[in-house]
């Protein structure tokens, strides 16, 4: 799904050389990038993890394009975890011991 939103990066090698930066698909839905892109700058901007790691990533130096692509691929893996485990989202989620 990451793939079919255009946010998991791909990387041109060939063996040991690489021709470019790692980069996305422009093969993209364009409707649902655009969801997750708003839903991410929304989510740096309110108080929260995301905003943390996004602050802490761009810190570190990073691009803020290629954080923010990481912060809608966090969404997305959310979003699956619940659809997966069948539950709702909570914020202070705390996981059960098995």
């Amino acid at each position: 799904f990451s793939c079919h939103v255009g946010v998991a990066p791909f990387s041109f090698e060939s063996g040991t050389s690489q021709r470019s930066r790692r980069k996305v698909s422009n093969r993209a839905n364009k409707d649902l990038k655009t969801l997750f892109h708003m839903a991410a700058l929304s989510a740096i901007r309110m108080k929260g993890e995301l905003r943390d790691y996004f602050e802490r990533k761009v810190a570190e130096g990073k691009n803020k394009m290629t954080v923010l692509n990481a912060v809608r691929a966090k969404i997305i893996n959310r979003i699956f975890a619940l659809i997966r485990e069948d539950r709702k989202y909570e914020k202070s989620y705390i996981k059960p011991v098995v």
